[in-house]
């Protein structure tokens, strides 16, 4: 074994030292390669060494050159990036029947709310649309959703929140809505109107409406976050009560001709801290559907501030849809 003295005048003579062979191949993907005990006394480039940065170049042909401790911290960084960019998504449902999910919103509110169950719905392989209720009449309210329900390739989950379940009643007859989801949302039957379903429950006084002068209501201002998103930070609370979707009030006088829950299979996200309806009158909605129940501790902006859960029951029902309906 020469000293350092004999080796630093060996590679001054000679040239740059070869590796051991086994490392001689790394030659061939732009790096020459060099025990770490070449470069003891040797002044290194101050950009070399771990973290990803460039080792010091070989002088005679530029080519970098680095020890096999940076060939060590390298790889690791290599390994943690290759890992992190091959972890798979949850993978697709596959053969399963029914992959396709639409999102109905309910009464001042619009599709955006949904944001969090959408992330998570595709993020598990499903493909998701969002209805945009014009909230401006129940038959047009339908035909915006039957409108996406007929863009669908395939046999969808229909959900609703809110006024949207009174909507995907009506709508999911149509030949593509294989189940339906009722997230702390209305289900009124054949011959039903909406505000019959809350005759002998007493609304909580948290939820205020302000109705104006042509018809269209408002949750009151002040009483939003209270009534409407209580679980919601301050921020969001706030931005939903000024982006709020009025609702032509006249829709709740309007009789049902559809009741889809009679012919599909039916699921309900209960939010045990409503404030927009009786807890009473969801449980009895959701008993008389025969729906599968899911309860929650949220406000009724459960769609929103619980996205994990209610896309968790959707992906249920996805999988369990057609083998209940027969």
């Amino acid at each position: 074994m020469c000293n350092g003295s004999a080796r630093q005048a060996s590679l001054a003579g000679k040239g740059r030292r070869r590796p051991l062979d086994r490392w001689a191949i790394l030659e061939n993907f732009g790096f020459l390669w060099r025990r770490d005990e070449d470069w003891e006394g040797s002044e290194r480039h101050p950009s070399a060494g771990q973290g990803g940065t460039p080792a010091a170049p070989n002088p005679q042909n530029g080519t970098p050159v680095m020890t096999r401790r940076d060939l060590v911290a390298s790889a690791a960084v290599a390994g943690i990036t290759g890992a992190a960019q091959a972890q798979p998504a949850t993978p697709a449902p596959g053969s399963q029947p029914v992959r396709n999910v639409v999102l109905v919103h309910g009464a001042f509110a619009d599709g955006s709310g949904w944001r969090g169950v959408y992330d998570d719905l595709t993020h598990r392989g499903y493909r998701v649309s969002i209805v945009q209720n014009p909230l401006t009449s129940l038959a047009e309210d339908v035909a915006a959703t039957r409108r996406i329900l007929d863009r669908q390739d395939g046999p969808a989950i229909l959900v609703g929140h809110s006024w949207g379940g009174t909507v995907i009643t009506e709508a999911g007859v149509h030949p593509k809505a294989a189940g339906l989801v009722y997230v702390s949302a209305l289900s009124p039957d054949v011959g039903e109107t909406t505000a019959q379903q809350y005759e002998g429950f007493a609304t909580p006084p948290e939820f205020v409406l302000d109705t104006g002068a042509d018809g269209f209501g408002f949750v009151k201002a002040e009483n939003f976050k209270a009534g409407f998103a209580a679980d919601a930070s301050d921020a969001d609370a706030a931005f939903m009560r000024d982006s709020q979707v009025p609702i032509a009030m006249s829709v709740f006088g309007t009789k049902l001709a559809q009741a889809a829950w009679r012919t599909r299979p039916s699921w309900a996200v209960i939010a045990t801290d409503d404030k927009a309806f009786d807890q009473r009158m969801l449980r009895h909605m959701a008993s008389r559907i025969g729906a599968k129940v899911t309860e929650i501790a949220a406000s009724h902006a459960v769609f929103m501030t619980q996205p994990k859960v209610v896309a968790a029951v959707i992906d249920e029902a996805a999988q369990h849809a057609v083998r209940a309906a027969r």
